[in-house]
């Protein structure tokens, strides 16, 4: 879950984290600001699956509507992932036997690869290749599917890891073997950023199949 990047919104997600349930007029009362913008707010975090509306019945007048956080909701605040990616990343570069190292980098690969194989499903490599870079385009990873002398080539428009990349180009060996395995075909890094050219692509090391 994205972190909530809009301060009035995070102010009123804050305020719900402390308090299991409130209602428009308790929200009015901590923010200060009018009814109706604090709707407008509830309505956004609603839309975005982060809160929930709960009616209360009391007595014979109009309900009372209750709001609380989803479970999305209660995920949603800033994380640490870069930080934690950074020093697990320095402790894999730590490790002095290259075998070591590279063993590890290949059981990560295999672990992530486990996440994607399944929405791959092309007999070729290319149709495996149109595939996975439509899934990585709907995790905001753009990657292209061309052909360069009849043999498909991947593209990565943007690199996934760019910090780790530019500190130490094993990240790029440990995504050689992930899309490998998520392809079923070994692929070899034809071209990177890292050597001045405009992206990263991917190609079979053999003939396609």
């Amino acid at each position: 879950m994205s972190a909530i990047t809009d301060l009035s919104d995070r102010t009123i997600v804050d305020y719900l984290r402390r308090h299991p349930a409130a209602t428009v007029g308790d929200m009015v009362e901590f923010t200060g600001v009018t009814a109706t913008a604090v709707r407008q707010r509830l309505v956004r975090l609603m839309e975005q699956g982060l809160l929930a509306r709960e009616a209360e019945v009391v007595g014979r007048g109009r309900p009372t509507h209750r709001y609380s956080l989803t479970p999305a909701g209660v995920r949603s605040g800033a994380n640490n992932y870069d930080q934690l990616v950074q020093v697990l990343w320095n402790e894999i570069r730590e490790i002095r036997d290259i075998e070591v190292r590279r063993g590890l980098l290949k059981r990560i690969s295999e672990r992530l690869a486990e996440t994607y194989r399944n929405e791959v499903h092309g007999e070729t490599l290319q149709e495996r290749m149109a595939d996975l870079a439509r899934l990585m385009a709907s995790q905001d990873m753009p990657f292209e599917l061309q052909e360069l002398e009849q043999l498909p080539v991947l593209t990565a428009l943007a690199c996934p890891y760019p910090d780790l990349a530019e500190q130490d180009r094993g990240i790029c060996a440990m995504e050689k073997m992930l899309l490998s395995s998520v392809l079923g075909e070994s692929v070899r890094l034809s071209s990177c950023r890292l050597d001045g050219a405009n992206c990263c692509t991917f190609e079979a090391s053999g003939a396609a199949g």
